[in-house]
């Protein structure tokens, strides 16, 4: 045996220790958290196991200590596994989320929770959020926005009569795919995607593909259904739909913006404590008069409140009458953002709290 070999044999070995070493260290992070929830159940009628808050500090603090070489992403996700893992003994999740199988939100599901969730597909994102509000699942996850498309608004206009909160938010960076069973681009007749897929590959699909009909429907997910099924179709999508439906891959990476990202909402029953870093998004209506706007704005500037985001949709309580969705950053048990709320709320004909949750670390 050369030198070569003596040294792969020793490196070999000594990962076998280390792989030994981590499988005794998972096992005792499984009875941690089983000793947890025999604690909680033996002190609370009905107890809550999953914390976001608990969560995003461990991660935060696994990110500040990782000494590489594995990037920080490539460690987040392998702790948020094992923490997935360990939850899954205290209490299985269900997770309700936009379908079919291969979406997007299904990736933002696995992504915030791990792979050992029970998950519930759905054909509508309102069917998501009833789902949760029955106790049927115990969160849900919906689109909210995408940095080139903007808001999606039936996921706003759901909050004005769901009692839900949001406990939680995810980034995923969406690559987008086109996905069939063809040999070639001049085969495709017809290309299934979201709307939203559609205008995000819009120059893509007219230098490559100006004569195809596109066709928009409910999910990138069903557009790969349907591109199995069909002759002569094809699918923008994900990998995972790729895999998921047996489709090919046609072409790679064709939206239009390379930083293309999506924000998913994290919904449930729970009020997420505070994490050190933490966003609050607020549903308010203000009385149409002169300078409203910026009466409704002005106790953030006043208390040093930074406002990430600002969209307003119709009421559907009168011609012309608008709600407004903010989210600014802190939590709402934090001084400067309670007393800016307190302000806000003597001149808004309506303010609620949707939630105050962790602030995501970034899209991967």
């Amino acid at each position: 045996m050369s030198h070569t070999d003596d040294r792969l044999a020793a490196i070999r070995a000594r990962i076998d220790e280390i792989d030994d070493q981590l499988l005794e260290l998972f096992s005792e992070r499984a009875r941690c958290a089983e000793e947890i929830a025999r604690i909680k159940r033996a002190q609370e009628g009905d107890p809550v196991f999953y914390r976001p808050e608990r969560e995003a500090q461990i991660l935060r603090r696994i990110r500040e200590r990782n000494p590489g070489p594995l990037s920080d992403a490539e460690v987040t996700r392998l702790i948020r596994e094992v923490m997935s893992a360990c939850l899954a003994h205290e209490q299985p999740l269900t997770v309700a989320y936009l379908g079919p199988e291969g979406t997007f939100t299904e990736a933002a599901a696995y992504k915030h929770f791990g792979h050992s969730i029970r998950t519930r597909k759905l054909d509508a994102i309102d069917e998501v959020f009833r789902e949760v509000e029955a106790g049927s699942a115990h969160y849900g996850v919906v689109p909210v926005e995408n940095s080139t498309e903007g808001v999606v608004n039936h996921t706003l206009d759901m909050f004005m009569r769901s009692p839900l909160k949001i406990c939680g938010e995810v980034e995923l960076r969406i690559a987008l795919h086109l996905l069939g069973r063809v040999g070639s681009l001049q085969e495709v007749r017809r290309v299934y995607a979201h709307a939203q897929a559609l205008a995000q590959s819009r120059e893509w699909l007219d230098a490559n593909l100006p004569h195809a009909e596109r066709v928009p429907v409910s999910s990138n997910g069903e557009a790969a259904r349907r591109a199995a099924e069909e002759a002569g179709t094809a699918a923008i999508a994900s990998e995972t739909a790729a895999e998921h439906y047996g489709l090919a891959r046609i072409a790679r990476d064709i939206e239009d913006e390379p930083g293309n990202t999506t924000r998913f909402l994290v919904i449930g029953n729970q009020e997420a404590g505070p994490s050190g870093v933490d966003k609050t998004s607020l549903l308010v209506s203000v009385r149409n008069r002169p300078g409203a706007l910026y009466g409704l704005l002005s106790p953030f500037a006043r208390h040093g409140i930074s406002m990430t985001r600002i969209e307003s949709r119709p009421s559907r309580r009168g011609v012309w009458d608008y709600v407004f969705f903010i989210d600014i950053e802190g939590h709402v048990s934090e001084a400067p953002v309670a007393a800016a709320l307190a302000e806000l709320d003597e001149q808004a004909s309506l303010l609620r709290v949707l939630g105050s949750y962790p602030r995501c670390s970034g899209a991967s």
